[in-house]
C-alpha cells in the first residue's frame, strides 16, 4: 500500500469514526441492505476493503451512489462496525477528489443574489472551501 492510499485509509477511517477491524464478517448488514442487488460491493465488503487498504476500487464503485445511506446495515451490525458511515466516507472523498466540494472567493460573484442575506455567502465560503 502505498502513502497516498494509507493516509486516505486513514482520513475515511478518521472522517467516518468508524474502526473496520470491529467486523467479523457475519454479512448481517449485507442481508438487510435493501439496495443489496444493486450494489457492486456490499456494506461487509466496503467494509473490509477499507480495512484492507483497497480504497481505489471503492472510489471508482457506482456502488457509492446505490447506498442509501437508510442505517439498516447499522441496525443489523452485532459489533456496532455502522458500514454506512464508511461509504458515506469515500462518498465524500470521491466528491473532494473530484473538486466538487469546493468554492472559491473569484466564484462567489456569480452566486449571488440580491435577496442572499451576506451570513449565507460567508457560511457557504467556510463550508466548501475546505
Amino acid at each position: 500500500m502505498n502513502n497516498s492510499t494509507e493516509n486516505l485509509q486513514k482520513e475515511i477511517i478518521r472522517s467516518s469514526g468508524v474502526n473496520p477491524k470491529k467486523c467479523m464478517r457475519c454479512g448481517k448488514c449485507s442481508a438487510t441492505c435493501p439496495a443489496y442487488d444493486e450494489m457492486e460491493y456490499h456494506p461487509h465488503q466496503f467494509v473490509y476493503m477499507v480495512e484492507n487498504g483497497d480504497i481505489q476500487p471503492l472510489l471508482e464503485s457506482k456502488s457509492l451512489f446505490q447506498c442509501l445511506t437508510c442505517f439498516a446495515c447499522i441496525e443489523r451490525c452485532p459489533r456496532g462496525v455502522e458500514p454506512a458511515k464508511l461509504v458515506e466516507a469515500v462518498r465524500l472523498a470521491v466528491i473532494r477528489k473530484q473538486g466538487a466540494n469546493h468554492l472559491k472567493a473569484d466564484d462567489i460573484p456569480a452566486l449571488l443574489d440580491e435577496d442572499m442575506p451576506q451570513q449565507a455567502i460567508v457560511s457557504a465560503l467556510r463550508k466548501y472551501s475546505k
